[in-house]
């Protein structure tokens, strides 16, 4: 199972959008995929229209293993499953803190599932935390969402400097850019000038666009219902370019 992780250390920046598109995709297909709403707010979760929540909390998933494959859910899309949101998340790190080696808690919790799924991707909390450490050590790639300004590209110099001080060898950083303005000529500079101070942001952006706004209108993801959108050809881009980089291994080895 291939695990991936929408990350930002800042909010706001489109990580459920592209959670929840690149989950659709995936499953579209013939992906078995699995999302995991890590986020309190629970906003993938709304998406699918099902409850945000989990019998015993975060809690009952450290005391039973198995409640997290209890806790998976049907979405209306065909080998597209979801363990919701659970607002109980937020003490992940009070719970899990005096654990032994506390950072390998959730790659644990995902042993018994590892063989149902062909990918998991996680939907993340906005922090730097016991949490994200956690998810830091699971993934396999860390998708970062960056809106092309300068608060945005500066907490992704934060990142780097926190993996410069942490380093994790296993985990490959796929920035791209997201909500993307083209009318703007600071997206513009800031979408032509990064690649070349960066090396391996990816390829696609995602455009600012209403497509996406509507996606808690319509409870589901643009490539669902506006997949000819701007919106949705991008996101099918972004998925495609994450697939043969990094899920499948045909390409991967």
């Amino acid at each position: 199972m291939k695990i991936l992780a929408t990350y930002n250390i800042k909010g706001g920046v489109g990580k459920t959008s592209t959670a929840v598109n690149l989950a659709y995709l995936a499953a579209a297909e013939g992906y078995r995929t699995l999302l995991w709403d890590l986020d309190p707010q629970g906003a993938a979760t709304f998406c699918f229209r099902i409850k945000p929540k989990i019998k015993g909390g975060i809690k009952n998933l450290k005391r039973r293993r198995s409640a997290l494959t209890d806790a998976v859910k049907a979405t209306d899309f065909e080998g597209l499953d979801l363990i919701p949101s659970d607002f109980s998340f937020r003490s992940f790190d009070q719970v899990f803190s005096d654990t032994k080696k506390p950072a390998r808690q959730l790659l644990k919790l995902l042993f018994p599932m590892a063989r149902e799924y062909d990918l998991l991707i996680m939907d993340s909390a906005p922090s730097i935390s016991l949490a994200s450490e956690n998810i830091f050590y699971a993934a396999d790639a860390l998708l970062v969402p960056l809106i092309p300004t300068t608060f945005s590209v500066r907490t992704y110099y934060q990142l780097l400097d926190y993996f410069r001080k942490k380093p994790s060898s296993h985990l490959r950083l796929l920035p791209f850019f997201s909500m993307y303005d083209n009318r703007r000529p600071l997206h513009r500079q800031i979408v032509h000038s990064l690649p070349k101070e960066f090396q391996g942001i990816l390829n696609t952006s995602i455009p600012y666009a209403k497509r996406v706004e509507m996606m808690g209108v319509e409870r589901a993801p643009v490539g669902h219902f506006a997949p000819q959108s701007k919106s949705g050809k991008a996101y099918r881009r972004l998925w495609q370019e994450i697939r043969d980089k990094v899920v499948d291994e045909r390409h991967f080895y």
